[in-house]
């Protein structure tokens, strides 16, 4: 038996095949509460190449992300690339035509991304995204339109202020720290790189690259623990209050996003009970526009990306993934087989008429046909028959009150 890769995943329509957890019928409910609460915010939908030069995702994170991509070198002699994220191809897509959108420019996608890693809890080697990005804004409101976004992304699926948390915090912020310390302003990124790590990594290790940096791991420790939010960051909490969502938002300078495009604020949402890994990140990406243009259009812009195996997980975690049941409206039942083709017609009218519409392909015993609609939880049988005269008529039997009446045949659907 042929297997599928590793890190990969089948979605089976429910219900699910023994061992196999992933839901093609969570997941388009997932895409569902993306694209509704997306639509609600202004944005709008866009899409890209799944392939794209590898020179895109080099220039931005430098060489050593080719070790995480699915890459190759095409029959063209392109050096090429699985798409790993989606924030570099929109700033292609913006950079190049820019000049045919008003400002802000609102968009979201939820692309398949790939990147070749092991595979672990919370992190596959593909996954789908849903990505947010605003540009043509760089007043604190947009990032507080942002976070206000995410926040109601997870309320429409069910989560609340009790389930997750976003972390608010600022690049501007830890580049005031680092600067007013005499640090080195070409080894801010490694700076930062410590900090986005200093959670996960041993104290004695991170000090001891902080001390090489010239930074006292102290420092670093009390800059986190008193969290006071500079004037960007308040901005954003006083936009977020008027909309009645502070309590979904703190300040959190342990947050500052690996990513070196990252500019001003950044953010993560986690669960608040700490089992799983990020459910979402995001900040200020100001001068990515710019490199990607090569200096040809600059623009302010910011966004976030939000994966669907942690939001899967969390959702099943906290019993919110709704019971999901094939929904066929009616089954038309073909009893008499000399009525097949009319039976057809009907079956073709209803439908055309918007309805999800079954019936037995070959011919069944009718008892068989109605154990099948039943099972499949069907709300109408509809049974083509001959009245007086040979007159074509149609039974049509609620099977929840089990009432049954006649119709012409041409008058099925109207009466449905």
């Amino acid at each position: 038996m042929m297997e599928r890769l590793p890190g990969f995943r089948d979605f089976y329509p429910e219900p699910l095949p023994a061992n196999e957890p992933w839901s093609c019928d969570l997941r388009n409910h997932i895409f569902a509460a993306w694209r509704e609460t997306a639509r609600r915010y202004g944005f709008r939908e866009y899409d890209g190449p799944p392939l794209e030069p590898l020179e895109l995702y080099t220039n931005k994170s430098g060489a050593e992300i080719v070790a995480q991509l699915f890459n190759f070198v095409d029959k063209g002699e392109r050096a090429v690339s699985l798409r790993p994220e989606m924030t570099p191809t929109v700033a292609r897509l913006v950079a190049t035509a820019e000049r045919a959108y008003k400002k802000p420019i609102k968009w979201f996608s939820y692309p398949q991304l790939f990147r070749y890693e092991k595979p672990q809890k919370g992190r596959l080697r593909e996954h789908f995204q849903l990505n947010c990005d605003l540009f043509g804004e760089a007043d604190p409101a947009a990032d507080a339109e942002m976070v206000a976004l995410l926040v109601d992304v997870l309320r429409v699926l069910g989560l609340t202020s009790a389930d997750f948390v976003v972390r608010l915090s600022s690049r501007q912020a830890w580049q005031r720290f680092f600067a007013g310390r005499g640090g080195d302003p070409a080894r801010a990124y490694k700076f930062y790189q410590v900090v986005d790590k200093i959670e996960r990594e041993r104290p004695e290790v991170s000090a001891e690259k902080l001390s090489a940096l010239g930074i006292a791991m102290t420092e670093v420790q009390e800059f986190i623990r008193a969290s006071v939010p500079e004037p960007e960051l308040q901005a954003v909490l006083d936009n977020l209050s008027a909309r009645g969502l502070r309590d979904f938002v703190v300040v959190d300078y342990g947050v500052i996003r690996g990513l070196a495009y990252y500019t001003g604020i950044v953010f993560e949402a986690f669960d608040r009970k700490g089992t799983f890994r990020a459910i979402a990140g995001g900040g200020r990406y100001d001068q990515l526009v710019q490199q990607v243009s090569e200096g040809r259009v600059d623009l302010p812009a910011l966004g976030f990306g939000m994966g669907d195996v942690v939001l899967a997980e969390l959702l099943k975690d906290r019993k919110l993934v709704p019971s999901f049941q094939g929904k066929i409206e009616v089954v038309v039942l073909v009893e008499d087989e000399s009525l097949r083709s009319e039976s057809l017609g009907v079956v073709q009218a209803v439908r055309e008429s918007g309805r999800s519409v079954e019936f037995s392909l070959v011919p069944s015993k009718g008892d068989k046909q109605f154990k099948r609609a039943l099972e499949l939880g069907a709300t109408r049988t509809l049974r083509v028959e001959r009245g007086e005269e040979s007159q074509l008529r149609v039974r049509i039997k609620d099977l929840k009150t089990r009432e049954e009446r006649f119709v012409a045949i041409g008058d099925v659907v109207a009466q449905l």
